[in-house]
């Protein structure tokens, strides 16, 4: 099974929309939702670098902020010799956000590999309790 290509296209796109004037390292990521919408994202860097934001969580909080909830394919990219890896940070997004996604790991010359957020992240963090409702 290979990266659908619309999804790859779009996280490429969004990667060349990235602000990365410190780093200059480029990240795209693109989500899909259960109904075909797709999502993008770009890494946004600042001068104070705890302030920055990875492609990944932008594309995610922007699905959330257009109210699509069902994410079903993630797709991140980046110019590096294998396949690009998310944070820390954004493997806990991506488990709470979409956490029955697949997830994508590209680079730009298109090798891919395909993962889960479980994958990515064995052991998340949660607040959730038995004794509390969901929120989603």
């Amino acid at each position: 099974m290979s990266v659908p290509q619309d999804l790859f296209e779009a996280a490429l796109e969004a990667r060349r929309r990235a602000y990365a004037p410190y780093s200059h390292f480029q990240v795209g990521a693109a989500v899909r939702d259960r109904g075909g919408a797709i999502t993008i994202g770009c890494n946004v860097e600042n001068a104070s670098y705890g302030l920055c934001c990875c492609a990944e969580r932008v594309a995610l909080f922007d699905m959330v902020a257009a109210a699509r909830k069902e994410p079903v394919e993630i797709c991140v990219v980046a110019d590096v010799p294998d396949v690009v890896s998310p944070c820390g940070a954004c493997r806990q997004v991506i488990y709470e956000l979409a956490k029955d996604a697949l997830v994508w790991l590209c680079n730009t010359g298109g090798a891919s590999r395909q993962v889960t957020a479980a994958d990515l992240l064995p052991f998340p963090f949660s607040l959730e309790r038995p004794d509390q409702p969901k929120d989603r």
